[in-house]
């Protein structure tokens, strides 16, 4: 399993995810709203909102996954914040960076992979709104812009969320 590099902006990164006063909150419809559709629109088991902390991705909003968090080492999410356009894995188990990785091996079992970056400042991303399928796939060009209008909808309400918390 390769472990995704610390981006080299780590410091600012996680003082910006930190200023969003959003870390082990509690879940809140408007996210929860989005990780549904997702799940429902791209028909994908699994949707998350995932923000990568220090040692861990934290899940904000999830559909089809009970657990709110996992490692950071074995996280698809710490590769996707690397790069600014959606992160796109259509099989795990044939790709050098995951085909190990427990969650390929092991539950979720995951085979498909989309992840598009919270960017909240340039280069800043705090996370990923994401696909997660149990199965190989693609996403066409149509799909890419829906994922990417959702992400910018997340980060819209992220940034809402830490204007008002500063007021």
């Amino acid at each position: 399993m390769m472990t995704a590099p610390i981006p080299a902006n780590e410091a600012e990164r996680i003082q910006a995810l930190r200023e969003l006063l959003i870390l082990d909150t509690p879940p809140e419809e408007r996210f929860d709203r989005i990780v549904e559709f997702a799940a429902e629109e791209f028909g994908v088991p699994i949707a998350l909102i995932s923000l990568v902390d220090d040692d861990r991705q934290w899940f904000k909003a999830r559909f089809g996954l009970a657990v709110c968090e996992t490692d950071r080492r074995s996280s698809f999410c710490g590769h996707a914040i690397h790069v600014s356009e959606v992160m796109v894995v259509s099989d795990a188990t044939q790709d050098p960076r995951f085909a190990d990785n427990p969650m390929v091996l092991g539950p979720p079992h995951i085979r498909f992979y989309a992840g598009a970056p919270l960017e909240i400042r340039p280069g800043v991303r705090v996370g990923t709104l994401c696909l997660i399928d149990r199965r190989r796939r693609t996403l066409d060009d149509t799909d890419l812009a829906i994922l990417t209008s959702l992400r910018d909808v997340v980060v819209s309400e992220l940034l809402g969320k830490a204007a008002e918390s500063g007021s």
